[in-house]
């Protein structure tokens, strides 16, 4: 049975806060209301990472027509999406949807202002973006204010990709991922790369609390080479309490880390993991 954490957050006892109650709101508000506190960040240091691989994926000629897609796992609201296409920062986002002239507007009112405001923020160099969650209406959400040009919610830890995902894998070149390491395993990985047609970077920013090795050993059976520079770690949001504080610092140094000055000071660090072919 899960526990409450502060704010709200459930937990299963001696792990991680789960936020599941604002995951597939109608739309993000109550998503930035309660993470805004818990100064979640990960998005923010992916943005530049993010962007700088889809640049670099879509210069590589492979030999398919079009622009190849970035596949966004644990999508969401479409945050990293409204990142890496717009002219927008994550304190934007967080000023914009805890903001007291959003808040009592309907979904329909606030999705109306939204499409108007990433048009007007959408960059020259955007590309196609995928969205893939499990939550129908953040999805939802993301697709109709133009974040994502498909959105997905096959749950490929449990079965098959979808006749649609299967279409829109073809064009993928690219799978981001941040925060969706402790949810997802290799299975959906494997799924994925499975039903490519292009060759397929991945970019992940994963919490040092779970062991990334799994789905990197899936991806070197598809061909993929996995780096990661272990000095450098990314704060993703302060802990809930001190019991999330002490399981981090426990599954950290299980993993064989030093939560020393990162993990011991009250947050959650990720690592930055690269995927790309063995060869071009």
């Amino acid at each position: 049975m899960a526990a409450s954490g502060s704010g709200g957050a459930e937990r299963v006892p001696g792990g991680k806060s789960r936020f599941d109650d604002i995951y597939n709101r109608p739309d993000p508000r109550a998503y930035f209301r309660r993470l805004a506190p818990l100064e979640y960040e990960i998005p923010h240091h992916a943005q530049p990472v993010f962007r700088q691989a889809a640049a670099e994926r879509t210069a590589l000629d492979d030999d398919y027509p079009g622009r190849p897609a970035v596949l966004d796992l644990c999508c969401s609201y479409g945050i990293n999406a409204a990142l890496l296409n717009h002219d927008v920062t994550l304190a934007k986002l967080y000023e914009r949807y805890t903001s007291p002239a959003l808040r009592t507007m309907s979904t329909a009112e606030l999705a109306a202002r939204d499409k108007e405001f990433y048009a007007e923020r959408h960059r020259t160099d955007a590309v196609p973006v995928f969205g893939l969650d499990v939550a129908p209406s953040a999805v939802h959400y993301a697709l109709e204010v133009g974040l994502l040009d498909a959105a997905f919610t096959d749950d490929l830890e449990q079965g098959s990709p979808s006749p649609g995902l299967s279409r829109a894998l073809t064009d993928v070149g690219l799978i981001t991922l941040t925060g969706g390491g402790s949810y997802i395993t290799a299975r959906t990985f494997a799924a994925l790369l499975d039903g490519a047609r292009r060759p397929v970077w991945v970019s992940a920013f994963v919490l040092r609390t779970v062991s990334y090795h799994p789905i990197a050993r899936s991806l070197a059976a598809h061909g993929l080479s996995t780096t990661v520079d272990l000095s450098r770690t990314y704060p993703q949001r302060l802990f809930t309490d001190e019991r999330e504080r002490q399981y981090a610092i426990a599954a950290v140094r299980a993993l064989g880390g030093d939560p020393t000055g990162r993990e011991e000071s009250g947050r959650f660090h990720s690592l930055h993991y690269e995927s790309r072919p063995d060869t071009p």
